[in-house]
């Protein structure tokens, strides 16, 4: 039993099989992940939380039904430059979405939101190698960089200034 644990890769629980040329680790039965995949989901950078109540901080949290993937990813902003200082992600799913996740955090650190913005699922997924089966995870990333961009903007959104607040205060009064 403890010969048969110590041949698992940690924390997926599957044989792995190295390929000759240190391509991408296969783990068994025939699914392939890349060694990125791998290294984000075995050593996960930027996990954790800030205090969502902060005002220097957005938070995105995004989910995918079909395959009960849910991503918290939080930025903290410097407000004077708009430049996002530090990056934190909680993500429940599969080793997928935890990679996506954990790449998405280094990639928006030291971006200007704007810049942030411009992050795309299609690159995520290519830095990764996700399988086409997968693609839904690196979604998610770029869904929740997006939703914590617009709830920190929505926090120092001046009163009155924001168009989507009339529609909201006219179907109130209706």
């Amino acid at each position: 039993m403890l010969r048969l644990a110590s041949k698992r890769l940690p924390g997926l629980g599957f044989p792995q099989v190295q390929s000759p040329a240190a391509g991408p680790l296969q783990l068994l039965p025939g699914r392939f992940y890349h060694e990125r995949v791998v290294d984000h989901y075995n050593n996960p950078r930027n996990v954790g939380s800030f205090d969502k109540s902060d005002p220097d901080v957005g938070t995105g949290l995004v989910g995918a039904p079909a395959c009960g993937d849910v991503m918290k990813l939080q930025i903290k902003v410097d407000d004077e430059s708009g430049k996002i200082v530090d990056a934190r992600f909680k993500t429940f799913g599969c080793g997928s979405a935890i990679a996506s996740s954990s790449l998405a955090t280094e990639w928006v650190k030291g971006k200007q939101m704007e810049e942030a913005l411009t992050i795309k699922n299609t690159e995520i997924a290519k830095h990764l190698s996700l399988p086409p089966v997968k693609l839904h995870c690196s979604m998610l990333a770029e869904d929740a960089i997006k939703a914590a961009i617009k709830d920190y903007q929505a926090k120092h959104a001046k009163p009155g200034s924001d168009s989507e607040a009339v529609p909201d205060e006219k179907a109130a009064e209706a």
